[in-house]
């Protein structure tokens, strides 16, 4: 017997949801650095119980386990993004502690041990075993000298502590790779102004006798080729990945001459933000398990004889890939999956999940699944998003309602919205609210070409495209004209400000300790972008002119809209001073709005309280603007000028 079931309507925005602001808070384990070692595999894992300390675990015959106790912390702060902090190898994992930033030695069942010595200033990340001459190479980055950026270097570092420049010269290094009969080294390095997408060298040199590098010469790469990824094959031919078709594809360098070895429209690397990325591996000489985006979705595949051939997944976003012969770890998520990290035998085709991010996740009935959308923008490009529509098990908007729109940037803003479940996203459409997840032009998975859409063009090509995507979805009738929200943080903030500041689209929006003076970035970037803002928005000579034209701070009497201001106190990225200025212009035009602060809060809400307390302070605002009756138990916010 079938039973009818309807769902009751609701005004969208006053959905009752299982997935609270508590929910969201308690967030996911973070998962990272996926390792390989014989019969074990290891990975990095957040416990935000214990301070957001990172923590080295270990599978293998004999379960799960941690290898690296309280009050380790496993992480580099090398380019102040890290990554890279570890290496398993042979039973022993080798790892950067986050305190003092000195390498430590742990074995299976042992206590960690402190390698390089104390106190001199040094962080290392994206180490690599030299087993014969008894030392790792990694990178090094000095902070001794006390100057404003410190000097990285390529460095081996004994396993008696004993340090050795290898290479230096260049403002930045990174994947130092070891061939397997230890003879040669291949690494990564690059120079201001340049970021690492934009171009990177390949160099390979042979180990001397004495340990010290000979020979050194330029594979590949330039001021506008990007190379990430360099790896060796188990018979010991290097392969990398580039981007000198305009897509990061795959290439082998054999006696002197580079070949393609898949090319197509799709990305096999990605953006060197951090140390340690890895989007495939060899399973045999001749057969190399790899994963690739396209469209913004990731798929998993073999590579053989140049044919690509796919692998079943259930993941559409693949975040790392280590492979040893038939075993395959990947770390990955899909829209009802929270990234989690799988052991695929190839073999007999089986599969285990050893680490799930979110242990315990919604029903599906309230998880809204993102359709992947193109639409087009200003002077002719498209554009892409996820859009994910409102969806509640219990709960459906009344006859002719069209549900307010959130629309969201990421951040980078050389980043990449992907389709992976994340509760912040689903907080919003189990309650009525449609989202609309843009991968404006600069984003990366969709080429080189787009990433170059941003060049100079921050502040500009990220709003037009957000203001499109609203339009967009306004015109299909798909959401409603007269509610549409923006959101973002930090940088996204600044389009968030630019989109209400220089358009007339959105309703209402709100920032996240975004910045609106872009000249303030500047004086206080680290090194790693200390030029990017040359990339982002303007050379030095112009720079002064471009900056003040696209500061929503210069321009507060264009600010027409309601908004709601998150500031942490503590945040010395994007001083308060900046949303301040703002929200103060804004209360003597008499427009709505709302600014609330969080004490012990930096660039970034790490308090499951300020969690609780933002996500709740921005629905009741949304709720408040657009007269949507307010749930019972809902915290009031204080909102100036709102009748």
């Amino acid at each position: 017997m079938t039973i009818a079931t309807s769902k009751h309507p609701l005004p969208c925005g006053a959905w009752p949801s299982p997935i609270s602001a508590a929910v969201v808070a308690a967030g996911a384990v973070p998962l990272s650095q996926t390792m390989l070692d014989g019969p074990r595999l290891g990975w990095l894992e957040g416990r935000a119980s214990e301070g957001g300390r990172t923590t080295l675990m270990l599978h293998d015959a004999a379960g799960t386990r941690e290898l690296t106790p309280a009050p380790f912390n496993v992480r580099s702060r090398v380019h102040e993004y890290g990554g890279g902090a570890c290496l398993l190898a042979g039973g022993v994992a080798w790892f950067s502690h986050h305190v003092d930033n000195r390498l430590y030695r742990v074995e299976i069942g042992g206590q960690p041990v402190a390698v390089s010595a104390e106190g001199t200033g040094h962080r290392f990340a994206d180490f690599v075993l030299d087993g014969a001459r008894q030392r790792l190479v990694a990178v090094r980055e000095d902070h001794s000298a006390g100057a404003a950026h410190p000097v990285n270097t390529l460095a081996a570092v004994g396993f008696d502590g004993v340090e050795t420049v290898l290479v230096d010269g260049n403002d930045f290094y990174a994947a130092p790779r070891l061939s397997p009969d230890g003879r040669q080294l291949a690494w990564l390095c690059w120079d201001h102004p340049r970021m690492p997408w934009e171009g990177t060298e390949l160099w390979l040199a042979d180990v001397a006798a004495d340990g010290t590098l000979v020979n050194g010469r330029l594979v590949a790469g330039g001021l506008d080729e990007s190379i990430c990824q360099p790896e060796w094959s188990p018979g010991g031919v290097l392969h990398f990945v580039s981007d000198r078709s305009g897509w990061w594809n795959l290439y082998r360098y054999d006696h002197g001459v580079v070949h393609a070895l898949c090319p197509r429209a799709a990305e096999f690397g990605g953006p060197h933000w951090s140390f340690g990325g890895s989007l495939y591996g060899f399973r045999s000489e001749d057969e190399i398990v790899c994963a690739y985006v396209e469209q913004g979705v990731s798929y998993l595949a073999r590579l053989s004889g140049g044919k690509l051939l796919p692998l079943e997944s259930p993941y559409e976003e693949i975040r790392e890939l280590r492979v040893q012969g038939d075993v395959v770890a990947v770390l990955g998520g899909a829209p009802t999956i929270a990234p989690e990290l799988a052991r695929i035998d190839l073999a007999n085709n089986s599969s285990e999940v050893l680490a799930h991010s979110i242990p315990q996740l919604p029903a599906t009935g309230y998880l809204s699944v993102p359709l992947a959308i193109d639409y087009p923008s200003e002077n002719g490009r498209t554009a892409h998003a996820f859009y994910y529509a409102p969806t509640n098990a219990d709960h459906a908007p009344p006859a002719r309602e069209l549900p307010p729109l959130i629309v969201i940037g990421h951040g980078g803003p050389t980043g990449m919205a992907a389709s992976t479940l994340k509760l912040s996203t689903q907080y919003w459409t189990s309650r009525g609210f449609a989202v609309l997840d843009v991968n404006y032009g600069g984003s990366t998975g969709f080429g080189r070409a787009y990433r170059n859409l941003l060049k100079h063009q921050w502040g500009v090509v990220d709003v037009e495209d957000c203001v499109a995507g609203a339009r967009h979805l306004a015109a299909q009738g798909i959401v409603d004209p007269e509610r549409l929200l923006i959101r973002g943080s930090s940088a996204g903030g600044l389009t968030v400000l630019s989109a209400l500041g220089f358009h007339d689209v959105f309703k209402a929006g709100a920032s996240y300790y975004g910045v609106s003076d872009l000249a303030g970035l500047d004086a206080d970037s680290h090194k790693f972008e200390s030029h990017y803002n040359q990339y982002l928005i303007a050379p030095p000579e112009t720079a002064a002119a471009v900056y003040r034209e696209r500061s929503p701070i210069h321009h507060t009497d264009k600010l027409r809209r309601p908004m709601i201001f998150f500031q942490g106190l503590d945040d010395k990225v994007v001083p308060p001073q900046q949303s301040e200025s703002v929200v103060e212009a804004l209360r003597a035009r008499k427009l709505p709005v709302a600014y609330l602060t969080l004490e012990g809060e930096g660039h970034g809400f790490r308090k499951a309280d300020s969690v609780v307390r933002t996500l709740e302070a921005e629905l009741y605002f949304y709720l408040r603007v657009f007269g949507i009756p307010v749930p019972d138990g809902l915290p009031a916010v204080e909102i100036d000028n709102l009748a």
